[in-house]
């Protein structure tokens, strides 16, 4: 029986999961579970990343006392970064993709290379937040920092780094970027050039399934483990949730569904046309050189917000009551568009969302099972017009949705997204990046045969829920009263 350790870090939480696989079957433990809690200092939103290595630290511990461990590999958020000086040491605490003080410099970036162009050349979709903005406002505004770099890590690079010493960028989350050629498969130096970044700066790439490098004899000394291999797994999260989707078909439909919901399909080529790019669909990177294309939604993310408002506001939170208020709740009473900017930072979201039903003249939800269920409908909704949109960019017709992660512990949103796609939903696994990140690992180690053998082994791990669809002429109607209210 091998035993591998994972790290899946979102963005308010991480686990380090123990995976064992045996007789063709993969099992996951969680180990050890901490939050994620971004620092508000001097006006800048950063992660507290030497806290976060800190937990890994706990991680190993437990994993070590729990019966040990062979490999180590670790998935997080894309888009951030950390600058290591020529002295290997961090120079400050990446800042968090949600902080607004480089808001704005896409213009600026969008003078040198207009936001076609870069579509065009790395299939990324524009967000104000993509790595290429927040690296271009360093640099004008602090580039001393830059002078004084010897290369960008990002996130999951700079946690590995700091368990190896090691310096490199791993495909997937270079692929996130914008900053990355998926025609020539490295890096997009004519962009890096034009926008004035050092070549220097940028670590080479090292693809998932490689190893990144040993575990530091210092550390290994320090915690009491053995010197194991830290493997380059699908570094970015929705990378690792895509390769553990338990389907037996080249053809699926995936909804990695957590704090974002990321709608896509797995290409073998980059689909990298102005048709893709105005409807709001990107290319990033997959294991074994797959394009995993998508929307990014905002997923949970609004729900999660709404209920931390709640708790800011003294209020006691059930889970369990949510999902029943949200049911016995009018259907179809009002939508949100969660594409909608005004959904993006941190606040008051129920407000958010109140504020939007009136300005589209909408019935304005009041009780708590009110905006719950406008956000999960609204979420359901939104999946539908991705469906939609997919199928007329790929030319393929799409009968299977497979959620998986966190967000399919909501019974309702899965049944909404059946209901209103009218396809069959089949949700599972819960922990699809961790299982994801694993099964990357136990291939690497030799253990499975291959990537198809991976998905045949996650299918056969998987409990998995099947939702079977109940559309009426009423869902439609309510979808055209969702559509009209989109993008107000």
């Amino acid at each position: 029986m091998k035993r591998i350790l994972t790290f899946d870090f979102g963005a308010s939480s991480g686990r380090a999961i123990i995976a064992t696989y045996e007789n063709k079957k993969m099992t996951l433990k969680e180990v050890h579970r901490f939050s994620n809690d971004p620092v508000m200092i001097n006006g800048y939103l950063y992660w507290d990343i030497l806290r976060l290595f800190h937990e890994i630290k706990q991680g190993i511990i437990a994993a070590k006392l729990d019966g040990g461990f062979e490999a180590i590999g670790i998935d997080t958020w894309a888009v951030d970064y950390g600058l290591i000086d020529k002295d290997g040491i961090l120079m400050e605490n990446p800042v968090h993709y949600r902080d607004s003080n480089a808001y704005g410099i896409e213009d600026e970036v969008h003078k040198i290379v207009s936001k076609d162009e870069l579509y065009l050349k790395t299939g990324v979709q524009y967000q104000p937040f993509n790595s290429i903005y927040r690296l271009f406002y360093t640099l004008k505004n602090k580039k001393r920092k830059i002078d004084e770099c010897d290369k960008i890590m990002f996130v999951t690079d700079l946690l590995n780094y700091f368990l190896t010493g090691e310096k490199k960028t791993e495909q997937t989350f270079a692929m996130s970027t914008n900053l990355f050629n998926p025609i020539t498969d490295d890096w997009d130096w004519e962009i890096i050039d034009r926008l004035g970044f050092p070549r220097n700066i940028f670590a080479p790439i090292i693809k998932a399934g490689n190893v990144y490098g040993m575990l530091k004899k210092d550390i290994a000394e320090e915690l009491g483990c053995d010197v194991v291999p830290v493997i380059s797994v699908a570094a970015h999260d929705t990378a690792s949730a895509i390769a553990a989707v338990p389907s037996n078909k080249e053809d699926f439909v995936y909804i990695s569904c957590g704090t974002w919901s990321l709608f896509g399909t797995e290409l073998e080529k980059p689909i990298l046309t102005k048709e893709a790019m105005d409807i709001g669909f990107t290319n990033e990177g997959g294991y074994d050189d797959k394009i995993i294309f998508l929307k990014n939604i905002m997923g949970m993310w609004i729900f999660q917000e709404t209920c931390r408002q709640w708790k800011r506001e003294g209020k006691e939170i059930s889970y369990k009551v949510l999902d029943k208020d949200s049911f016995d709740s009018k259907k179809f009473y009002c939508f949100i568009d969660p594409a909608a900017p005004e959904f993006n930072p941190y606040g008051n979201m129920p407000k958010r969302i109140k504020e939007y039903c009136k300005k589209t003249n909408q019935p304005v939800p009041e009780t708590d099972g009110e905006i719950c269920r406008c956000i999960y409908e609204s979420l359901a909704f939104k999946y539908r017009q991705s469906l939609e949109e997919l199928e007329k960019i790929t030319g393929k017709k799409y009968d299977r949705i497979h959620m998986v992660g966190g967000g399919i512990n909501n019974k309702l949103l899965c049944q909404f997204a059946a209901d209103f796609c009218n396809v069959e939903v089949n949700a599972g696994p819960i922990e699809a990046t961790a299982a994801g990140n694993a099964l990357v690992q136990f291939i690497t180690l030799g253990e499975i045969k291959d990537f198809k053998e991976a998905r045949k082994v996650s299918f056969d791990s998987t409990d998995m829920a099947i939702y079977n669809p109940n559309n009426n002429e009423e869902v439609e109607e309510a979808y055209k009263k969702f559509l009209s209210v989109q993008g107000k």
